[in-house]
């Protein structure tokens, strides 16, 4: 975010809450490989992308922790002495759940005004979540005192979300928009948080192709899938009891494994195993610059996660069908947990601009919807922004 935008947040806060605000922001992600590992304890490979969320805040006087977002209608009002122990089922439980995460740690909140406005499109699978909550746990961390570590900040984020809102994520996203670099992808282990910068070639660009559809599929799909997985490890770990998640599993076991596990069970655990080969193989590729071998595994990762993870829908495997044969594409896949969203795609530098063109006019014709696309690269985490130097003299 520019400065002159850091102001112009400024300045409606002040509209707003009549006070002058400190300004943070936390990046969305897109997942270059590595689905649905995370939460299996297993290798991830995201970039923090340039689409933010910024929460501005400031101290009150009245008891109260006031909500309000630039993005949504609703302001919500609570007494910070009776906060809500449930979720509301509206954008403010990011907040919320955060809030009782910290409180829960022994730390005293105070009466507060915070004002959102994110950049990071909604439901689209690129974390716009993580991001708010990211960047909720700094604001509120800033008038609280005291230090926290950004993968410290990561972990209480993700507690907020599972906990408090209800979604059984991993860490990826939460860690990601924490500790996201410039020009790098983060290779993370899921387990111990051990993490490694990728860099990403200059002559690259991440091409995010918004696919504008997000089915809602009743039961609880992502649920569903890290409750399939766990049945995996438990029915795996009669024969072998050292086993803590399908990320201690090889391929080998598995596949000696495969008669005691129903089908289903098995191609979950399956995709969750060559995935984290994937990974590691993919941030090997990346390394030693061969990216023909990450745009063979990125083609890989979808198939899997089409056919044995099936999260997979018509829209995303039109959209990377749509991809194929195109001028400067090196490989891509559907991100984030599925069933909609976006794909993410490596293109050549030079050719990205007449990519995302090519691709708007073949999925169109596919699917009749006119995609969103996004040519980007990997930037920084979370922070604390500056408002512009001519906040004060602009206010009204």
């Amino acid at each position: 975010m520019t400065n002159r935008n850091a102001g112009s947040l400024a300045e409606e806060f002040s509209r707003e809450f009549h006070s002058r605000p400190t300004i943070f922001r936390a990046p969305g992600r897109v997942n270059l490989i590595g689905e649905h590992t995370d939460y299996n304890d297993g290798f991830v490979l995201p970039s923090a992308i340039g689409f933010y969320t910024h929460v501005a805040v400031s101290p009150r006087s009245d008891g109260k922790l006031v909500l309000r977002s630039l993005d949504f209608p609703d302001t919500f009002e609570f007494d910070i002495r009776n906060l809500p122990q449930t979720k509301l089922g509206a954008w403010c439980d990011y907040v919320l759940g955060v809030a009782l995460e910290l409180a829960q740690q022994g730390r005293e909140l105070p009466p507060v005004s915070l004002l959102v406005r994110g950049e990071i499109p909604v439901g689209a699978g690129l974390s716009s979540s993580a991001a708010l909550e990211v960047a909720s746990a700094l604001a509120l961390l800033s008038l609280m005192g005291g230090e926290m570590p950004l993968p410290s900040v990561a972990k209480l984020c993700q507690k907020a979300e599972n906990e408090f809102v209800g979604a059984r994520v991993g860490i990826m996203d939460q860690f990601v928009s924490c500790m996201g670099r410039k020009a790098n992808a983060v290779w993370l282990d899921c387990r111990s948080l051990e993490f490694e910068l990728v860099p990403i070639p200059d002559q690259v660009k991440l091409v995010i192709s918004n696919t504008m559809v997000k089915h809602e599929l009743s039961g609880g799909e992502y649920n569903q899938r890290r409750a399939q997985c766990e049945e995996g490890v438990h029915l795996l770990s009669a024969s072998y009891p050292g086993i803590r998640a399908l990320r201690d599993v090889s391929l080998e076991q598995l596949e000696a494994q495969k008669a005691s596990l129903p089908p289903v069970v098995y191609k979950r655990c399956l995709h969750v195993v060559l995935e984290n080969q994937r990974v590691n193989q993919a941030a090997r590729s990346f390394r030693s610059g061969d990216l023909p071998s990450v745009g063979r595994l990125m083609k890989d990762s979808h198939a899997s996660l089409r056919d044995l993870y099936e999260v997979s829908c018509v829209e995303l495997d039109a959209m990377v069908d749509a991809a194929e044969g195109l001028p400067g594409y090196i490989g891509g896949r559907m991100t984030g947990g599925g069933f909609g969203g976006c794909t993410v795609n490596l293109v050549e530098s030079p050719q990205a601009q007449s990519f995302a063109e090519a691709i708007v006019a073949r999925y169109r014709k596919a699917t009749g919807i006119l995609p969103d696309i996004h040519i980007c690269a990997a930037a920084d985490g979370a922070a604390a922004e500056q408002a512009s130097e001519s906040w004060s003299s602009s206010k009204v």
